[in-house]
């Protein structure tokens, strides 16, 4: 397997950051009650957004000779943790909101990672991936918004007094 380079394995992360937030969609909007289309709409919109992610990391790979492979596997590493501890801390967990809880930590998390892309892409000088960040920050800061208001409106219709 070829050597990473610091952008090469950042890239990596970002895309399995990206194919682990399809499945943690998946697995939050099976938490969601029938009736609430608006959370998951929301959930549905960021899984296509996630797959989309997925597709433009794994062309900007192809760009790098002779590391796509091995930035692909970087991407399962990540995805493998992430779903660890999606699966730590949803342990036993059927409540939308905890689910909603875990979203924002990783769409936060995810916001991060491509801030960093950004700013090694932008000191290596790598337009295209310069360019696949500026797209992502904004998708990130979308979808940060969107777990923030889902938890929010999850949050507002629990019974403050009811045990937990």
């Amino acid at each position: 397997m070829a050597e990473l380079t610091v952008l090469e394995a950042k890239l990596g992360e970002v895309l399995g950051l990206a194919m682990a937030a399809q499945a943690a969609t998946k697995k939050v909007e099976g938490f969601v009650e029938d009736g609430d289309d608006d959370i998951k709409q929301a959930l549905q919109q960021m899984r296509e957004d996630a797959a989309e992610t997925q597709q433009r990391c794994e062309d900007v790979a192809s760009s790098f000779e002779g590391k796509k492979t091995a930035i692909s596997e970087k991407g399962r590493e990540v995805k493998q943790k992430v779903e660890k501890m999606m699966t730590t801390y949803l342990d036993g967990e059927k409540d939308p909101l905890d689910g909603f809880e875990f979203l924002e930590m990783a769409e936060a998390g995810e916001l991060g990672h491509w801030e960093i892309v950004h700013e090694v892409a932008s000191d290596a000088g790598a337009s295209n991936v310069v360019e696949l960040a500026e797209w992502a920050r904004g998708v990130q800061r979308k979808h940060v918004e969107l777990t923030k208001q889902g938890a929010l409106k999850l949050a507002r219709e629990e019974d403050p007094n009811e045990p937990a």
